[in-house]
């Protein structure tokens, strides 16, 4: 029995290659090539560097200025109250005490007011409402702060003097911060116009805060029976807190460093007390009306080292709620993304 040869089967055909794209986008095989490119990049390279190398110089300045009475007061120009340019002491005192107490009270009267427009606006208004109301507020921050020097001279100060003050002294004239005679221009008047300057910086942040919450925090809190007002309270705000609380102190920044409305209501008056019915000073009011009247190297340090403390206190206060809204900000877009 003969066997036939078996024939081996000739394979399969190979199927064309085919060449999987990459994943890089073809233009960037021409990164560095191409000279208006590179010309692009270092211009905005540049662009992006000069702001922080233009604090840095800001700052460099005021201390090289700064220097002579750092050098002759040390950490006492901090917590002395003599201000005498004839016997050339100093000591700035008086001005840290009255830029922080006078911000304190525009926070105290800012605080619930802004919060309180930012929630209306983004929970309760109906949505007609909604732009004109936000628009009217942010309108405010574009008023500038002169004008509302000059409003506080011949209103508000008029109209503390005759409805607010009196009241306020029969209730809490027992207490050491409303004691004294009120002729008008004090820290009080002061805070006043500064809580009505910053409600629309602490509003406007406020609301993209309160936005940027996501509905689910919303709908579980309803879910769970909650009212509008429970799930505002229980779950918006509490995830929103950073935020909230970085718009807070950008308002306070704001405050710090105000000049013009608070030097025409605030009295200037270089001292320390706890009234808010007596007059104080500012370190930006000082600056503004002192500077064109230092005739001495020593009198232009003194002032320099009072405008080197504000810049420092104004650049970490801005930094610290700039950071604060930026955690927000991050941490909606990971949950964003999970989901």
């Amino acid at each position: 029995m003969t066997t036939l040869p078996i024939e081996p089967v000739p394979a399969p055909p190979s199927p064309p290659s085919i060449e999987t794209p990459s994943a890089e986008p073809r233009w960037t095989s021409l990164r560095g090539v191409n000279a208006s490119d590179r010309v692009y990049k270092t211009i905005l390279t540049g662009l992006a560097l000069a702001l922080p190398l233009l604090i840095v110089a800001l700052f460099l300045q005021l201390f090289v200025s700064a220097l002579p009475a750092i050098r002759r007061f040390g950490f006492s120009f901090l917590w002395t109250s003599t201000w005498d340019p004839v016997a050339e002491i100093y000591g700035a005192a008086p001005m840290i005490f009255g830029t922080l107490a006078s911000s304190f009270i525009a926070l105290l009267i800012a605080v619930p007011l802004a919060l309180g427009v930012a929630i209306f606006i983004t929970e309760f208004a109906p949505r007609w409402v909604r732009q004109p109301v936000a628009f009217l507020v942010e309108l405010l921050a574009a008023i500038p702060s002169v004008v509302y020097g000059l409003w506080g001279v011949f209103v508000l100060i008029p109209f503390l003097r005759s409805y607010v003050v009196p009241p306020l002294k029969a209730v809490f004239g027992w207490t050491p911060f409303f004691q004294g005679v009120f002729y008008g221009n004090s820290l009080l008047a002061g805070g006043i116009i500064l809580a009505i300057m910053i409600v629309p910086y602490i509003a406007a942040v406020s609301r993209e805060v309160l936005l940027a919450v996501p509905a689910s925090q919303r709908e579980a809190a309803l879910g769970m029976g909650a009212t509008r007002w429970e799930a505002v309270w229980t779950a918006v705000l509490p995830y929103g807190r950073a935020g909230l609380i970085g718009a807070i102190i950008l308002g306070l920044g704001r405050a710090l460093g105000e000049t013009m409305a608070v030097t025409l209501v605030i009295g200037n008056r270089h001292d320390i007390s706890l009234s808010a019915l007596q007059p104080a000073y500012t370190m930006a009011a000082a600056i503004a009306n002192e500077f064109s009247e230092a005739t001495t190297n020593m009198y232009l340090s003194a002032l320099f080292e009072v405008g080197l403390i504000l810049f420092v206190i104004t650049v970490v206060v801005n930094a610290f709620a700039r950071l604060l809204i930026w955690r927000v900000a991050r941490g909606t877009a990971v949950g964003s993304k999970a989901l």
